[in-house]
């Protein structure tokens, strides 16, 4: 019935009570998990999971908040597509929330690996799982530069855990790309992201855990995990004054609209 869009299932406080989740999962009527990739490093343990149980999917990619890593080129990245059940290529995107002292200019090596992602899911013709924060604006514009405009050729991929204004989803969403919510969405005062879910519609809307973090209302302050998914979507249903079940349905339509190869049987 639910989607879980994101999840970092392989992190050890996850991987050691997986037994207890797809329990947790299967009562909570969540069927289906994407296990979102953010090192080479730990890629081997994001594809055995998504390997290990059919329904688990996952991405790769480096997040851009990681700087002490491998640096992927291209052919790291088009190479491990083939190693398992790879639906997507991310996390990626930029981050200049952590600058710790460094300017604008010493980012560029961020800005070129999100250049170096974008092409790679251009070449093997699957979507962006983007991450920004504090870099709209640049994100945004090289999505653009590397022909991500929502034309022929553009792979399109999703927002996720959007945190932004409804001017940006707008702008995201004008790009071809899917917007997704996170528990950040149910959180008191987080008002100007409940505006922008009353707004994004439906149909191009994902929505996710980004577990072991960010675990909703009335979770708060526990390790997040799928089973949770469903209080983003009964958030959502709350703020467009549907029924939970419409937003589980068309979300999970969604997820497999965007991500074509979860409908493949490996």
């Amino acid at each position: 019935m639910f989607v879980d869009s994101h999840c970092h299932l392989n992190y050890p406080e996850l991987v050691a009570q997986m037994g207890s989740i797809r329990l947790a999962m299967q009562d909570a009527q969540v069927d289906r998990a994407l296990i979102i990739s953010t090192q080479l490093e730990t890629f081997q343990g994001v594809c055995d999971l998504a390997s290990q149980y059919d329904n688990f999917w996952c991405t790769v990619g480096v997040h851009p908040d990681e700087d002490h890593v491998l640096e992927p080129t291209e052919e790291d990245l088009l190479s491990r597509i083939a190693w398992g059940k790879v639906v997507g290529i991310g996390e990626t995107g930029l981050d200049y929330y952590r600058l710790n002292g460094r300017s604008y200019a010493e980012m560029e090596w961020q800005r070129d690996r999100f250049r170096v992602h974008i092409r790679v899911a251009q070449q093997a013709q699957l979507p962006l799982v983007i991450h920004t924060r504090d870099a709209s604006e640049d994100t945004l514009r090289i999505l653009a530069e590397e022909g991500e405009d929502g034309r022929v050729g553009s792979v399109g991929g999703v927002f996720h855990c959007f945190t932004e204004n409804w001017e940006v989803a707008q702008a995201a969403l004008a790009l071809g790309f899917y917007i997704s919510f996170s528990g950040i969405v149910t959180f008191k005062n987080a008002l100007q992201i409940k505006e922008v879910a009353k707004n994004v519609p439906l149909e191009r809307m994902l929505i996710e855990t980004d577990s072991p973090y960010l675990a909703p209302t009335p979770h708060r302050g526990k390790t997040n995990n799928p089973s949770f998914v469903p209080f983003v979507a009964q958030e959502v249903a709350k703020l467009k004054g549907i029924d939970v079940e419409e937003v589980a349905q068309v979300t999970s339509l969604n997820f497999e609209n965007l991500f074509k190869k979860t409908k493949e049987i490996f």
